[in-house]
């Protein structure tokens, strides 16, 4: 008769690959989630899920000041969440990869996802 074993489970190479997490990978996470716990962040990586768009029209979408709204997304490019690009004159901004799309993403579905007494727990 076999005897069972306790196995660990393989560790995985890449992000998450131990139950703990590198100090210095913390905090830039911790840096990425801070950005993205502002509104005003969220809808300009909102507003450039449909592709590429000058900061004009992000001010317009946003009904916002240009200078705030290029102050929002100089956090983002920082955090290398959006890029950009320099056309004459114009400024253009996008997200800077799918990864960013898809943390919005899997973050929104999150959301609809939770139930409103979850939401009001807290929990």
């Amino acid at each position: 008769m076999a005897v069972a074993r306790k196995h660990k489970p393989a560790a995985r190479r890449g992000a998450g690959a131990s139950p703990g997490l590198d100090p210095r990978a913390a905090g830039e996470l911790a840096q990425v989630f801070k950005a993205l716990a502002d509104p005003t962040r969220l809808r300009l990586i909102a507003a450039l899920l449909d592709g590429e768009r000058c900061v004009h029209e992000l001010t317009e979408a946003l009904e916002m000041a240009q200078s705030a709204v290029s102050h929002q997304l100089r956090t983002l490019r920082h955090l290398r969440l959006v890029r950009f690009r320099k056309q004459g004159r114009h400024v253009y901004y996008a997200l800077d990869d799918s990864h960013v799309r898809r943390l919005y993403g899997f973050a929104l579905e999150h959301v609809a996802h939770a139930a409103p007494e979850d939401r009001s727990s807290g929990g």
